[in-house]
């Protein structure tokens, strides 16, 4: 990198990629800046520059006690160690330090303290929330949360019959098992630890999951229009039991809220659904399979005139993006339960769900959410082949319905710069009546899905923000 180079990036700014240090002697705060890139995906530390981009440079023994200091932070005070690399470059002020921090691949990396951090924006936090750091340790393999034991749980609350049928079927008498009780059939094929059920074992087997963990279900609405702030609605389930039960209940659900067609057959043929079946199935079981269950919420299948919505707890983990899923790529969120529901479901476990998916209906959009800890499959609904038309279907993906919103809500849109708390969106706005910001501006744009929480599961917590999400963008830009 030269000088012009260097000047260059230095004037896009800081953000969550790039930060700025006039200098630096205190080794700890130092191993924080290097973990919390090495666990927000890497970024570049510049140093001998000043807060606002200009340069304010080094001199030789400047550039040799910070090289110490960053040799002894990150080898000495980050656990486990990482390799950054540094690059000296030549400016008229002096010298600047240039150290790139890669993505780290055995993530959570902690300080000497053991505390984790990550950046948020141009700058770094320390993580406290559990189910923060849940999910982290989930990325990194270090914990699955379908083999957490569910506490109070045990061998008594199997559907004994439901779990003998699958284990004769998949297992067969094998000698060495003839005999065994339940509670060690079960250990031994990792639905529980010999006393406890975990979270695989009641998903798969008990009766009902949802005594010990009601979030863990699907709630279903199918709504008369095209909004989600829609009050009105024409059918609503929550829907529980086991996965087999769930998947079971809402496919039926499915069916009773979408059209019928004959597609050509005779008229007194019951006729297929509007969109192949084939494809809504894959999509129901990736999410009940592969959904985040160290997030407490509910998977969201929502029907609506144009469109059928599928949003799972949790985004694509770390090394996956949409790219990689339509390739074919995968990485088991919840091993043990994929494993045992492959045998259970419709569920082939090679990473071809998705694909098979947009092979027998293109019209799929796939949508990941990271700050909302959320991933969402739209399936759009042929509304010209219920009318008696032939559908004009799409090669790949197709646009989002930017849904209408009220003068207030898009009032709202455009003063949501960034992440924003509640009280700075009421001094933007120019408004002194916090219910009704809530009422008339935040509510209604949290319910269309064009404002999101940065604390979904805390929305009453002193250090909630709000930001756009991609919807919401799309209809400012309107």
């Amino acid at each position: 990198m030269n000088e012009a180079q260097l000047l260059s990036r230095l004037a896009c700014g800081e953000d969550s990629r790039h930060q700025f240090k006039r200098d630096a002697s205190n080794v700890d705060s130092m191993a924080a800046e290097l973990a919390a890139f090495a666990n927000s995906g890497g970024g570049t530390l510049f140093m001998g520059v000043n807060d606002d981009g200009s340069l304010a440079g080094l001199d030789g023994s400047a550039v040799r006690r910070l090289n110490q200091l960053l040799g002894n932070a990150a080898s000495q005070h980050v656990r486990p160690p990482i390799h950054p690399l540094t690059e000296n470059v030549l400016t008229a002020q002096g010298l600047v330090i240039v150290v790139t921090v890669p993505d780290g691949l055995a993530k959570p990396y902690v300080d000497n303290q053991g505390r984790i951090w990550v950046k948020q924006g141009s700058d770094k936090r320390h993580v406290t929330a559990r189910e923060e750091m849940q999910r982290m340790f989930q990325r990194a393999g270090l914990v699955y949360a379908d083999v957490v034991p569910v506490t109070n749980t045990s061998a008594v609350d199997i559907d004994e019959k439901a779990f003998q049928a699958y284990f004769n079927r998949r297992y067969g008498q094998q000698q060495e098992w003839i005999g065994l009780p339940l509670e060690q059939l079960l250990q031994n094929i990792g639905l529980g630890d010999g006393q406890e059920l975990n979270l695989a074992g009641l998903m798969l087997f008990g009766r009902y999951p949802q005594r010990w963990r009601p979030a863990f279900g699907i709630k279903a609405v199918a709504f008369p229009g095209t909004q989600l702030a829609d009050t009105r609605y024409l059918d609503s389930e929550d829907i529980g039991g086991t996965l087999a039960e769930q998947f079971r209940d809402c496919f039926a659900f499915i069916r009773r809220n979408l059209h019928h067609v004959q597609r050509g057959r005779g008229f007194n043929t019951l006729g297929e659904l509007e969109i192949p079946e084939a494809a809504l199935e894959e999509l129901l079981v990736n999410a009940l399979i592969h959904r985040d269950y160290f997030t407490s919420a509910s998977i969201r299948l929502m029907i609506f005139t144009d469109r059928i919505e599928i949003a799972s707890p949790g985004h694509l983990p770390d090394s996956l993006d949409v790219t990689a899923i339509l390739q074919g790529r995968t990485n088991r969120r919840n091993p043990t339960l994929t494993e045992h529901a492959a045998h259970l479901l419709p569920y082939r476990g090679m990473g071809s769900g998705i694909a098979r998916a947009l092979q027998q209906w293109p019209r799929i959009d796939l949508l990941d959410d990271p700050r909302g800890n959320q991933f969402s499959a739209v399936i759009w609904r042929p509304e010209a082949e219920w009318q008696g038309a032939t559908p004009q279907v799409t090669p790949q993906v197709t646009p989002q319905v930017t849904p209408q919103v009220t003068d207030e809500v898009q009032r709202l849109l455009g003063v949501l710069q960034g992440e924003l708390t509640r009280a700075e969106i009421q001094t933007a706005l120019g408004l002194k009546d916090r219910k009704h910001v809530h009422n008339a501006y935040l509510r209604p744009a949290l319910e269309a899905g064009l404002v999101a929480m940065t604390l979904p599961n805390k929305p009453l917590s002193r250090l909630q923000r709000y930001y756009l999400t991609e919807l919401g963008k799309s209809a400012l830009q309107r």
